[in-house]
């Protein structure tokens, strides 16, 4: 199996579907069970070999991310003082070899999930297949493999992608971006929010990826080479995602195994706490 030792994962923006809430808390620090939502994925990515995450943060202090991925000497020594010595696993949210760097988007500028991960490219100028996961939804899945293990199963050469895919009822389609098939299981191409009937299937986009580097040079390309204003369209990365298959390039298709669980909305992230909490 293919080893892939870097993920990018944006967690900017205001999460202006949150308000009021994301006033104090950043939407990717909701609390899901005794977690924040962005944790699922970082450990998740871990478990998968993952050594090094990109994190798109806002240019907002101080950061909640880095605050809680990073050692909080005073709890430490608080907990070995009180002889909590049992909790200081709780506290240490990384292991020793995993490293998080941070990349600042400034929120006024180029908007759409094409931008972090073109700005994170370029910066560290990556040039190798790294996971791509987003930082306000995860797939449930405790008992058996998650979304990470199953996109890496799924390559078959070195310059492969692939595209995790959930099913939703057909009624729900358009409120997402819906996967085309091809024969070979491969994509075809995203459409976003189809009506029900223009649908091509009930699979839909959860943003979780593995990118080649031929598919990060190609979303680098589209943020460059585009200039949209705040009220034009955003920069998806479904558009450079589309461009990269017409010109021949392949992304598997991976059905996800477990349930996707989605903070961005009030509704989502009740759901998710109580799936968590095992409510339902």
């Amino acid at each position: 199996m293919q080893k892939i030792t870097k993920a990018i994962i944006p967690v900017a923006g205001w999460g202006t579907r949150r308000l009021p809430i994301t006033k104090v808390i950043e939407k990717s620090m909701l609390p899901v069970g005794n977690r924040p939502l962005v944790d699922y994925s970082v450990q998740e990515l871990i478990k998968a070999g993952v050594t090094d995450i990109y994190m798109v943060i806002s240019n907002v202090e101080p950061c909640q991310v880095r605050e809680f991925y990073k050692d909080n000497i005073a709890l430490n020594q608080y907990l070995e003082e009180r002889g909590k010595t049992d909790r200081l696993a709780l506290a240490k949210t990384l292991p020793e070899n995993v490293h998080i760097h941070y990349v600042t988007q400034d929120p006024s500028g180029k908007y759409g999930t094409a931008v972090p991960i073109a700005m994170v490219v370029e910066e560290y100028n990556i040039d190798e297949p790294v996971f791509v996961f987003m930082g306000d939804d995860f797939i449930w899945n405790p008992n058996g493999k998650s979304a990470a293990e199953l996109l890496l199963a799924s390559l078959e050469g070195d310059g492969d992608s692939a595209i995790l895919g959930t099913e939703v009822p057909k009624e729900e389609v358009e409120k997402y971006g819906v996967f085309s098939v091809d024969e070979k299981g491969d994509l075809a191409g995203i459409i976003e929010k189809p009506k029900p009937e223009d649908a091509p299937s009930n699979l839909i986009n959860p943003s979780k990826y593995i990118m080649s580097a031929a598919l990060l040079n190609e979303i680098v390309e589209y943020v460059d080479t585009h200039e949209f204003g705040p009220q034009d369209q955003e920069y998806l990365v479904t558009d450079p995602i589309d461009s990269f298959i017409n010109k021949g390039g392949k992304m598997h298709v991976v059905r996800a195994e477990g349930e996707y669980l989605d903070g961005g909305s009030v509704e989502g992230w009740v759901h998710a706490n109580d799936v968590v909490c095992g409510s339902k």
